[in-house]
């Protein structure tokens, strides 16, 4: 068994593309006393790098996977590398409703890829 380009390459660089993102976006979030224009200067600086891999995670995977599939997949990374970007880096705690919340999140993706219903 081989390695599947278009089937795994996405799921990588959307892993790695969001990891990049959840920084962009939250990182700052320890820094208060920053002035708002720099950390909207940096935060674009390091989304810089998650278009680089967003952008070809999405043109390889759409040979194999629909545009739904696609953000799925997306949605399901962007959440777990948030969970743990609020545990490791914020110090935040993850309680039974976020774990609640999630499973719903994992049963629409289980849809998206299962559908339709019939």
């Amino acid at each position: 068994m081989g390695f599947n380009v278009p089937t795994l390459a996405p799921i990588g660089l959307l892993i790695a593309s969001n990891v990049f993102m959840t920084f962009a976006w939250y990182w700052h979030l320890k820094f208060h006393s920053a002035a708002l224009w720099v950390i909207v200067l940096i935060s674009w600086g390091i989304a810089f790098f998650e278009y680089w891999l967003a952008i070809p995670a999405n043109r390889i995977g759409y040979q194999v996977y629909s545009a739904a599939e696609l953000k799925t997949i997306q949605e399901v990374i962007s959440l777990s590398a948030f969970a743990l970007f609020a545990v490791f880096y914020l110090g935040e705690k993850l309680t039974w409703n976020h774990g609640v919340g999630f499973a719903f999140i994992g049963l629409g993706a289980f849809f998206i890829f299962k559908g339709p219903l019939k």
